[in-house]
């Protein structure tokens, strides 16, 4: 219950949501108190134009890329293996013989690991929980996951092996808790990290809390991307963007609040 809390209040904290609710607030002052209506339920559109744009995306986005920067020679790292966070999911994909695979994004993060790969030669771990059905005739009782569908794609259609597959985590704290766990089991605690740049700051920060030596191996840069006249027009990737920068801005937050209680109750 408290996780389903949490995954409604953040649903209405991050746009568009929270801008369409601060235009329907405006439309409702707009009777009793015409100026403020008005001016509340302009700021609202206003806001929602410019962060379905492009550039306005860019504001969020930018600041959280430049924590990271682009690893150019991986295979001078002195790292042990590579770690590769799961993102989403398409279930039941009908070509796919109805068994969920990695969305977009999860496809991003394994091109890249894959890439990695090649150029290190080292173990891969996959991570990531949300269970949901096994579709393949040698089922066995445990679910399929979304690092057993990051694992497959991995397999069968990058050619890379997968070492470990980390299937019970939920979040990104949880990512890390788990597979520094495993890799210890092995001996590991230097990895290369493998996410988007924007999660990179955050998940790299958790990873090192888990007591493993972190290289970031960031993908995925969109803010250094050319841009156009278009960019200053409205689109659905735009607001993806800017949703998923102030997801990520709200996580670092959270998480710094977190540490600074934490080591305020340190004995």
């Amino acid at each position: 219950m408290p996780e389903l809390i949490n995954t409604f209040a953040r649903g209405l904290l991050l746009p568009p949501t929270s801008l369409f609710l601060l235009i329907v607030i405006g439309l409702a002052m707009w009777r009793p108190w015409p100026r403020a209506g008005r001016l509340v339920a302009a700021t609202g559109l206003v806001a929602l134009a410019f962060l379905s744009s492009t550039v306005g995306a860019g504001l969020l986005v930018a600041p959280l890329e430049r924590l990271s920067e682009p690893l150019r020679l991986p295979e001078r790292a002195g790292a042990q293996a590579i770690v590769v966070l799961s993102a989403g999911r398409l279930r039941d994909a009908p070509e796919y013989g109805d068994r969920d695979i990695p969305d977009y994004v999860a496809l991003a993060r394994l091109r890249y690991a894959a890439h990695l790969q090649r150029r290190t030669g080292l173990p891969v771990l996959v991570s990531g929980g949300h269970a949901g059905k096994r579709v393949e005739p040698d089922a066995r009782s445990r679910a399929y996951t979304l690092a057993d569908a990051m694992a497959t794609a991995l397999r069968e259609d990058f050619g890379v092996p997968v070492r470990w597959i980390e299937s019970r985590s939920r979040n990104t704290g949880e990512n890390a808790a788990y597979s520094a766990a495993l890799l210890r089991k092995d001996g590991i605690t230097r990895i290369l990290l493998v996410t988007d740049a924007m999660h990179m700051p955050r998940a790299r920060a958790v990873f090192e809390r888990a007591g493993l030596q972190v290289t970031a191996a960031p993908t995925m840069f969109l803010s250094r991307q050319a841009l156009g006249p278009w960019a200053w027009l409205p689109s659905a990737e735009g607001m993806r963007r800017s949703w998923y920068a102030t997801y990520e801005l709200m996580g670092n937050t959270r998480d710094r609040l977190r540490a600074s209680t934490d080591k305020a109750d340190a004995p």
